[in-house]
């Protein structure tokens, strides 16, 4: 079977839409930016609601999800960062915008810069992802890569005013 749905783990199991982010890791051609893409409503709700803290603590609670269901999903899949596992996109778009007030511009910058820094994967977030497997190998690099974006993000709004 291929990396999109594993075999063994069903996708009603919670691990599987946790990592998932409900299904859209399973849509075509990119599913790390349809999970970034997905993560920005939540991530506008909860920092409309909560602020900078609750979105920072929402990516906290993302990251500890995820570490759980990557690794269970991984496992099922024999994959070692099975391209539908989204929800690092999810820990990490959110870590990025997590200083900042939900407005249109400032989330659309800085999911561009993420989807930029979670691609090039400037070290050690590279490193993390060729050294690490398991659930924390699948996060560790989208959250390094969602501190590279959030400093990306701050100076592109420091310097644009």
């Amino acid at each position: 079977m291929s990396d999109r749905i594993p075999g063994t783990l069903p996708i009603w199991h919670p691990a599987f839409l946790v990592a998932t982010w409900f299904g859209s890791g399973l849509l075509p051609k990119i599913p790390g930016t349809w999970g970034s893409a997905a993560a920005l409503p939540f991530a506008w709700m909860i920092a409309w609601y909560g602020g900078p803290w609750a979105l920072l603590g929402a990516a906290a609670i993302a990251f500890v999800a995820g570490v759980w269901a990557a690794e269970i999903y991984t496992r099922h899949a024999g994959i070692k960062d099975a391209g539908p596992i989204v929800i690092d996109e999810v820990a990490g778009q959110w870590l990025t915008l997590a200083l900042f007030a939900p407005d249109f511009v400032t989330y659309l910058a800085g999911f561009v810069l993420f989807r930029v820094a979670d691609i090039v994967k400037p070290w050690p977030a590279s490193w993390a992802d060729r050294a690490l497997a398991g659930g924390m190998g699948v996060m560790l690099d989208d959250i390094i890569a969602g501190v590279y974006a959030g400093l990306a993000l701050y100076a592109l709004l420091w310097v644009t005013g």
